[in-house]
């Protein structure tokens, strides 16, 4: 008897949920996507731009602020 339930409730179909209008579906999607591309610019405006970028500073900007991290773990 246990045996057939389970079988049961396996072979039952999905309830389908309600059908969406797909043109809100998209509208949806639309909505989102321009939201991303609006997040996407504002965060590009904070980058330096490759061309501009100089991996030598960078470098010692992070050497000079482990050194001073160092340094105030040490006590000095």
């Amino acid at each position: 008897m246990g045996a057939l339930a389970v079988w049961r409730w396996f072979r039952r179909k999905p309830k389908s949920s309600p059908a969406l209008d797909p043109a809100d579906s998209l509208r949806a999607k639309l909505e989102e996507s321009r939201a991303l591309v609006d997040e996407r610019e504002t965060f590009e405006e904070r980058e330096t731009p490759v061309d501009e970028a100089d991996p030598n500073t960078r470098r010692r900007s992070v050497h000079e602020q482990a050194r001073a991290r160092l340094d105030e773990l040490r006590g000095e």
